[in-house]
């Protein structure tokens, strides 16, 4: 009866239009939690300005929106065309792929050169520095993902590619309004760390599916256990440097208030170890800390608009 229904789903997804199929195969939700980085940096450059221009505001945001959209989807669809192998053998994983949506490989791989291409066109209004992060972040994507590198499969290295590719998105929201400089890049290093920290819990979550297809995770080398351990060790490293640049002036003092979530990560972090790591589990306690975050951006925002109009 199973098998029935999945061939029954499987055969309307293949009268849709194509172009359907496509979009359905490029993960939105995961490309729309990550448009929250570069998103702060921009709200956090503007802070800096000694004034706001409406329309230059307005029409800077919307191309930085419009290059990290496709920049975003481009990752992961690139991600999932060089994966796809080991995700038809994950059952965790296998009925959300592009072949599962009736997507052949080499149009899904056609469809990530046609995102690169949109965000590093999208890029160019933005200046020069836009397009050079832009084209880091794009090699620290292929690194990660791409053979013959592919650094996800390395442990250590897989972790600092995603502390890289952290810092570099929060700085390419930042140069939409403002050029980097020494407080850009160690407030960079936050967001760096939360991006590690948060995909540390990720490779903890698939562990069972990547041993299964021999991808060399830290989960998998260490252990999920130390995985996760360094995971919480990362994220009290994150809101530790979050009280130091409040404190020294760097973000505004107000985003202290953020670094009181902390207690509340504590403790989803000892609910999900106390329920051994379950696939649950660290689904819940992923939830928790990316509406914490969400929290805090929006503690971001309210700050700059308030020492705007006290100012």
């Amino acid at each position: 009866m199973a098998e029935a229904r999945q061939s029954s789903a499987g055969a309307r997804q293949l009268l849709r239009p194509q172009w359907l199929r496509l979009l359905a195969s490029i993960r939105l939700g995961e490309v729309l939690v990550l448009q929250g980085t570069p998103l702060m940096g921009a709200i956090l450059a503007l802070g800096t300005l000694a004034s706001w221009h409406g329309w230059a505001i307005g029409w800077q945001g919307l191309w930085l929106v419009t290059a990290n959209l496709l920049f975003v989807a481009h990752v992961f669809v690139a991600n999932d065309w060089a994966g796809i192998d080991a995700d038809l053998r994950d059952p965790q994983r296998q009925g959300h792929t592009f072949v599962n949506q009736g997507v052949g490989r080499r149009l899904f791989g056609w469809l990530g050169v046609g995102l690169f291409v949109g965000a590093m066109l999208a890029l160019l209004p933005l200046g020069d520095q836009a397009l050079l992060l832009g084209l880091a972040l794009c090699a620290v994507s292929a690194l990660y993902s791409l053979p013959p590198w592919q650094l996800k499969g390395r442990p250590l290295w897989n972790s600092l590619m995603h502390l890289l590719g952290g810092s570099l998105h929060f700085l390419l929201g930042w140069v939409a309004f403002a050029p980097i400089h020494g407080s850009s890049i160690a407030i960079s290093v936050f967001f760096g760390l939360v991006f590690a920290a948060g995909h540390l819990v990720h490779e903890a979550r698939g562990v069972e599916g990547d041993r299964l297809n021999g991808i060399q995770t830290n989960a998998v080398r260490f252990g999920a256990k130390r995985c996760f351990a360094a995971a919480f060790v990362l994220f009290s490293a994150a809101y530790l440097l979050l009280a130091i640049l409040c404190l020294r002036q760097l973000l505004p003092t107000a985003l202290l208030l953020a670094v009181c979530l902390y207690p509340l990560h504590v403790w989803a972090t000892w609910q999900a170890y106390r329920q051994q790591l379950s696939f649950a589990s660290l689904l819940r306690l992923q939830t928790c800390y990316r509406a914490m975050y969400a929290l805090t951006g929006l503690l971001m925002l309210m700050a700059v608009l308030f020492e705007r109009a006290i100012g």
